[in-house]
């Protein structure tokens, strides 16, 4: 893809200090204590989550990324990782809205350039959005078709997160016809745009409020001050996408520390002991004591890898034009190693945690299905096993994966 303006320069420098960390830890559990009141209720509706968003734009969580001089948070990723990884401890369809409208929001500086960042900020800050998105790369199906001076979309796209609750979605959509004929533009409409229809087709295992239904175009006016920028492989604007896998790997995480907090809940709550076992209770059982220990390690280990990238992140963004491809490749590899293990431990505890609980923990009013409905879908949304060979390609002999919108 070639480049069509100078290379945006991110608005982010720095990292996060105690004080901004501890300020959005505290939100974050704000907001996770009122939706742990009502979870179960709320996944069971399998309604769209208009409550929960407002809960979010509310708390402030939605601009913690703006820049203060637009009247944002003024926060960074590091804390917006956090937040998201609280979230998910709790609810993982909120936590899953909150990351995708961080990494659909900062496409303003990935993709737009310096000059036009500033309107998009105050835009997004004023009207409080949301962001939905419409980009999945396995459903390429959006055009662009030159009209006036603008552009006309066309098409369907499935799984469009957010979209059903956002006041705006971020699109991804090639252009048909004209000297820009190929090229891949991403830009923001309003959902309540005409020729906008949200089709609410969500109906999946888990996941559930995640709003992600898929949209279908229909001669949809997309003018110039719509157009964010063009999707390229600038090294810096590309870094969106092992920022959208890094929190990927915080939302499998909280939803494996969300569930050992409630398997240690059920367990210290059983009152008997297995009647083989010489303990009084199945909590001072070795064999119970055994399973939970192994798996609070392994959450632990990939809290530590995730919170060592989370930081890093920050670094990689503060590059900006002067991030390099061997950079970018390298830091990707180190996110798909995360990958890999939040995926499996997060899978593994949801599903382990059972052998402490026994078999009244599978009642439906207990909830405990809810961490293995939700990271047992959307564990599903690209395949673990080629980030494994994106790590072992590039540990043998420095094979980076072609970009894409999963790596």
């Amino acid at each position: 893809m070639t480049l069509i303006h100078t290379l945006p320069r991110t608005p982010w420098a720095g990292a996060a200090d105690d004080g901004e960390l501890r300020r959005w830890r505290t939100t974050a559990e704000s907001v996770a204590e009122a939706l742990a009141t009502d979870v179960l209720a709320r996944d069971r509706a399998n309604a769209a989550p208009r409550t929960e968003a407002e809960l979010l734009k509310d708390s402030g969580l939605v601009n913690l990324l703006v820049p203060a001089e637009f009247g944002g948070g003024g926060g960074h990723f590091e804390s917006a990782f956090e937040t998201v990884r609280i979230l998910a401890r709790v609810d993982g369809s909120v936590a899953q809205l909150l990351a995708y409208h961080y990494f659909n929001q900062a496409g303003i500086a990935f993709y737009a350039a310096p000059e036009r960042q500033g309107g998009w900020w105050e835009r997004t800050v004023r009207g409080n959005w949301l962001w939905g998105d419409s980009v999945n790369p396995v459903d390429p199906t959006l055009v662009l078709v030159p009209h006036g001076g603008g552009y006309r979309l066309n098409g369907l796209k499935r799984y469009s997160t957010g979209s059903g609750v956002g006041e705006v979605i971020i699109v991804n959509a090639v252009v048909q016809g004209g000297p820009q004929t190929g090229r891949v533009y991403a830009f923001v409409i309003e959902t309540d745009r005409p020729g906008v229809e949200l089709l609410d087709d969500w109906d999946h295992l888990g996941q559930r409020l995640t709003a992600s239904g898929s949209v279908r175009y229909t001669d949809v006016q997309v003018d110039p001050e719509d157009i964010l920028g063009e999707v390229t492989d600038e090294p810096i604007a590309s870094l969106l996408t092992p920022g959208v896998q890094l929190c990927f790997g915080n939302f499998y995480l909280g939803i494996a520390e969300g569930a050992l907090a409630r398997g240690r809940e059920i367990l210290l709550a059983r009152k008997n002991a297995w009647f083989l076992s010489n303990a009084r209770t199945y909590a001072e059982d070795p064999v119970f004591q055994r399973v939970l220990g192994e798996l609070k390690a392994r959450t632990a280990a990939v809290a530590a890898l995730a919170e060592k990238l989370n930081r890093r992140f920050d670094v990689e963004v503060n590059r900006s034009g002067q991030l390099t491809a061997a950079q970018r490749a390298e830091f990707a590899v180190a996110v798909a190693e995360l990958k890999v293990v939040a995926t499996e431990t997060g899978l593994e505890v949801a599903n382990r945690i059972y052998e402490v609980t026994g078999a009244s923990s599978t009642a439906s009013h207990v909830g405990l299905d809810l961490y293995w409905r939700n990271i047992r879908t959307h564990a599903l949304h690209d395949p673990v096993d080629y980030k494994k060979i994106e790590v072992g390609a590039f540990y043998l002999d420095g094979t980076a994966q072609p970009l894409s919108l999963y790596t």
